[in-house]
């Protein structure tokens, strides 16, 4: 009698067919949500080079961007904005002929099904790089809050599908949803940046934003990296404030959280591929160290498995393009 198990879990794994039949996760294009970044002028794409193949596009380039994201099957992008200029509260980022403002009614107008989303945060818009108004030194919550809604309510008119706040202040996702409620946007989802960390992962995305403070750092409103409990509290709260999609970022360290927030509350959960995990990937493979594609859907795949339902990420046009196979 043989003495090896009945089972022999390598039988399923002989070939390509029988591992695509038995594959427990799949990773596809319905998943993805692309990052843009818009900058003020014309006929530019400027490539951010701490993140290879990403740009800074004017409000032009933008529409041409996003008519490939269309022809790729991507369902959706999420826009940040530079301003023009830059001042202690922000004023472009809630002003309508704001960047993201254009950028909007811009996207609208030539690739209507196209779902855009908004980043909704100060960080890029004041000259201090931090995400509220600042008294005596320290960010201040409650003030910052009726900031948040003006650009909330001004993303709503310029024709956002989806508001999402990422600048971690209390009871701003409340605020804004009462607001947006309040004058007849009540059909806009949240997608609350709930547990948003503060992380050494986003040093690319500061040179792409130009957003970094120019003084101490966010950890008095982003959250400790060593905090899952606490993640879990922000949830709840952002539920009970009327979110709608709860987000976990960054993703590649904080996969445990995407678990925990996926399995206790049931909502849909987004989960942002940051650029410091995306620029790591990149400048690894450009050395040849690593094989690009298969550690990319690799990460992407983890981040899918372990609960998120959509995941934000710079490589979103490289897997929809079908240069990269899902399923290798």
């Amino acid at each position: 009698m043989s003495t090896f198990p009945i089972y022999r879990p390598r039988r399923l794994r002989a070939n390509e067919n029988l591992r695509r039949l038995v594959r427990e996760t799949a990773l596809s294009v319905d998943d993805l949500i692309y990052p843009m970044f818009v900058v003020h002028g014309h006929n530019t794409a400027t490539e951010i080079s701490s993140m290879p193949g990403c740009y800074q596009y004017s409000v032009d380039r933008l529409v041409t961007a996003a008519k490939e994201l269309i022809a790729l099957g991507i369902p959706g992008t999420i826009l940040f904005g530079i301003p023009a200029a830059k001042d202690p509260l922000g004023t472009e980022a809630y002003a309508d002929d704001g960047i993201i403002q254009l950028a909007v009614q811009a996207l609208k107008d030539a690739v209507p099904d196209l779902l855009v989303m908004t980043d909704v945060c100060l960080c890029e818009y004041t000259d201090h790089g931090h995400c509220g108004v600042i008294e005596d030194s320290e960010v201040k919550n409650d003030p910052t809050l009726e900031l948040l809604v003006k650009e909330s309510l001004s993303h709503a008119r310029a024709g956002a599908d989806v508001i999402a706040p990422s600048d971690m202040m209390d009871g701003r996702v409340g605020a804004i949803r009462d607001a947006l409620d309040e004058n007849g946007y009540e059909n806009i989802p949240i997608m609350a940046y709930a547990a948003k960390y503060a992380s050494a992962f986003y040093g690319p995305f500061r040179e792409a934003a130009e957003s970094a403070p120019q003084f101490g750092d966010r950890r008095s409103y982003q959250m400790d990296p060593a905090n899952t409990e606490e993640a879990l509290r922000e949830v709840a709260l952002d539920i009970q404030e009327g979110a709608d999609i709860l987000m976990v970022k960054p993703a590649l360290s904080y996969l445990d959280v995407i678990h925990r927030v996926k399995t206790e509350f049931q909502v849909p959960v987004a989960a942002y591929n940051v650029s410091g995990e995306y620029a790591m990937v990149k400048a690894a493979a450009q050395n040849g160290w690593i094989d690009e594609e298969r550690v990319a859907l690799e990460l992407l795949t983890s981040i899918k498995r372990a609960g998120a339902d959509m995941i934000l990420t710079y490589f979103a046009k490289s897997v929809a393009s079908g240069q990269w196979s899902v399923t290798s």
